[in-house]
């Protein structure tokens, strides 16, 4: 609980992955990738209950021993490629009413941390906004990247300012999504069905702990960092 409110996390792992078949349970850094998650989230001040959703009877007996809650099945219609993860947030919360902060957290985002997940709801409560989601530094400035034309011709994404350099060092800070945490509060979810709006706020994560998980190279590459930071720190948590 956080300023007198009840906070759910919800872990979203279906069985059906195509990208990386079966890379929710597959062994990383001596646990299976949800693990990560798992535990991150229940190192938490804030987060009331954990639960997973899911519809695959191997991934709810991995979050179980991890000391998960799985209290219902993932209807076959949610566990679609085309499914929706709002859809998905939203049947939980029908399911698991009385909760005033739902707090996503996706298996895919393993280096999140603890921190960074009761950081994101201490913004959410500090700044009064109805939702707050974790972001990165952007890789290439918008400023750097064009669309090409029907006759080849390059226009940018976006126009810096009159006069604007656009050298790096002078480049205003540019954010992307991360996929690590999303926060709400759940009347506004309900109504909005998104974490993202004009009012949602940001909570910055280092670029080391953003790391998604979607293509083999992702999961060769989480493995490499596991490996460079685990000998240094000695524990699995502190590398988070």
């Amino acid at each position: 609980m956080i300023d007198g409110l009840a906070v759910l996390a919800l872990v979203t792992a279906r069985g059906g992955s195509k990208g990386v078949p079966g890379k929710n349970v597959m062994p990383v850094g001596g646990k299976p990738l949800i693990a990560w998650t798992l535990d991150a989230a229940r190192g938490s001040r804030y987060v009331d209950r954990l639960v997973l959703s899911s519809d695959d009877a191997g991934i709810i007996g991995v979050a179980r021993e991890h000391g998960c809650d799985a209290p219902f099945i993932r209807s076959a219609a949610l566990a679609t490629d085309s499914a929706s993860s709002i859809d998905v947030v939203l049947d939980a919360l029908e399911r698991l009413p009385g909760y005033d902060v739902i707090v996503l957290l996706q298996p895919t985002s393993p280096l999140r941390s603890t921190g960074d997940i009761d950081a994101t709801l201490e913004r959410l409560v500090s700044t009064g906004a109805p939702a707050c989601v974790t972001v990165r530094p952007a890789e290439e400035h918008p400023y750097w990247t064009f669309k090409v034309g029907p006759d080849g011709r390059l226009s940018r994404f976006a126009e810096p300012a009159a006069g604007l350099p656009l050298r790096r060092q002078d480049l205003p800070p540019a954010w992307c999504l991360n996929g690590a945490v999303y926060a709400a509060r759940t009347p506004w979810f309900r109504i909005e069905r998104s974490f993202l709006s004009p009012a949602t706020v940001a909570q910055p994560m280092p670029a080391e702990r953003s790391i998604d998980i979607d293509t083999p190279a992702d999961v060769e590459r989480l493995r490499a960092l596991l490996v460079d930071a685990i000998p240094a720190h000695r524990q699995p948590d502190s590398c988070l």
